[in-house]
């Protein structure tokens, strides 16, 4: 018998307490969509107690630190994403003629650079002892791509026109 341990065990819960979040804001999206907006609400509620649930075992795992520390993770993490983990997804979905796999790898990892850069900026601001200057970020709704200040005319990344961009929360 395969025993794991309880560090284990909340690192699997906090994935998937992470998708089911996410999963379910996509589910109340398209409720919305349907014309379900009870069901969207419902939806977004569960989502919410996801999210405790996986702030919970990150917490009890002590993956949350200093800021500076944080950022130096955040920074790892994509650079991981962009370097390693969506170059090789990308070659196999291209392997295996997924087209539509191949771009969703494609655009996230073209994104997740920027987010390396953006974390990267912050991290150096920090580490001057500056702060950061106040601006607003936007988020691309179709690949994600997250420019600070405002959005452009169009995204560099998917083409995207201006009106796909809205301002994060």
């Amino acid at each position: 018998m395969n025993v794991a341990n309880s560090i284990e065990n909340l690192k699997n819960a906090f994935a998937g307490e992470s998708q089911a979040n996410r999963r379910y804001l996509a589910f109340a999206r398209k409720a919305e969509q349907d014309g379900f907006p009870q069901v969207a609400k419902l939806f977004r509620a569960a989502a919410e107690a996801e999210t405790v649930h996986a702030l919970n075992h990150l917490r009890i795992m002590k993956e949350i630190k200093t800021t500076v520390e944080n950022l130096d993770a955040a920074i790892s993490g994509e650079t991981f994403e962009f370097k390693k983990m969506y170059p090789e997804y990308l070659s196999i979905a291209r392997q295996e003629r997924k087209n539509d796999a191949a771009w969703s790898f494609d655009m996230a990892n073209k994104v997740e650079q920027v987010h390396a850069g953006l974390f990267t900026k912050a991290l150096e601001a920090l580490r001057s002892k500056r702060e950061l200057p106040k601006t607003d970020y936007y988020v691309c709704s179709v690949c994600g791509y997250t420019p600070e200040g405002g959005p452009p005319e169009k995204c560099p990344i998917c083409g995207s026109p201006k009106a796909a961009f809205f301002k994060a929360p």
